[in-house]
């Protein structure tokens, strides 16, 4: 199973790991601080070996191949990663946003999340709302922003399956159970919200400096959508 560095600290920006395998341009190695596309969070890109990563992507759970263009690449070698850092410096920001605005929605309003897309310069999340009510929803905005000027903790840690479906609405997907592992990652921002999660975040809220609403749409019955971004 390839080592995560991103969980154990998602500010790394620089690693060396070793090719594992190599298909067309396909690379994969033994660790990586590459997050890899999924959750509605658009995969690393950077450098390897000198070559430009394009694309980081899952394969199952315990696998992830890096989308490598030029270069060559043999089982065995060590290389050296170099991640987009104010790209995936973004993505966190936004990542950790979502979870702020969830939170909030879901308290406010009862709101699960029914689809988002987090991308460095505009991001979107959809809830489970019957209305919408734009001066309402700027109101759950307004809240998140309270919450970012107290410079909230943002803590990741591993519970037990049978632990963290004690956790009230640990999973904010709409219609998702909580997934059938032994072992949940839990992204907390401490006094706002607990959820599972396998992404990248900042480590304090923070971070986000500020969030600005930039539209809101119907998407069908029971399906409002938040278009936002971050300033900074």
């Amino acid at each position: 199973m390839v080592r995560k560095i991103y969980w154990e600290d998602a500010y790394v920006r620089e690693f060396d790991a070793k090719v594992e395998k190599v298909e067309g341009s396909k690379v994969y190695l033994d660790q990586t601080a590459f997050h890899p596309k999924g959750g509605g969070l658009l995969g690393d890109s950077g450098s390897l070996g000198g070559a430009r990563v394009t694309d980081t992507q899952k394969e199952g759970e315990s696998s992830i191949f890096h989308v490598v263009e030029g270069g060559s690449f043999e089982p065995g070698e060590s290389v050296h990663g170099v991640v987009d850092w104010e790209r995936r410096y973004r993505i966190m920001r936004m990542h950790t946003t979502a979870h702020a605005l969830s939170a909030v929605f879901n308290r406010q309003a009862g709101a699960l999340i029914t689809g988002n897309q987090i991308r460095p310069d505009e991001s979107r999340i959809d809830f489970s709302l019957e209305n919408l009510d734009r001066n309402l929803m700027n109101s759950y905005v307004d809240m998140v922003n309270e919450a970012v000027s107290r410079n909230l903790p943002v803590k990741t840690y591993f519970l037990p399956r049978e632990e963290a479906v004690k956790i009230p609405d640990v999973v904010k997907l709409a219609g998702a159970a909580p997934p059938d592992i032994e072992t949940f990652r839990i992204v907390e921002i401490e006094g706002l919200d607990i959820q599972a999660d396998g992404g990248v975040h900042v480590k304090n809220l923070g971070e986000v400096v500020k969030v600005t609403p930039l539209k809101f749409e119907n998407k069908g019955k029971s399906n409002r959508r938040l278009y936002f971004t971050l300033e900074g």
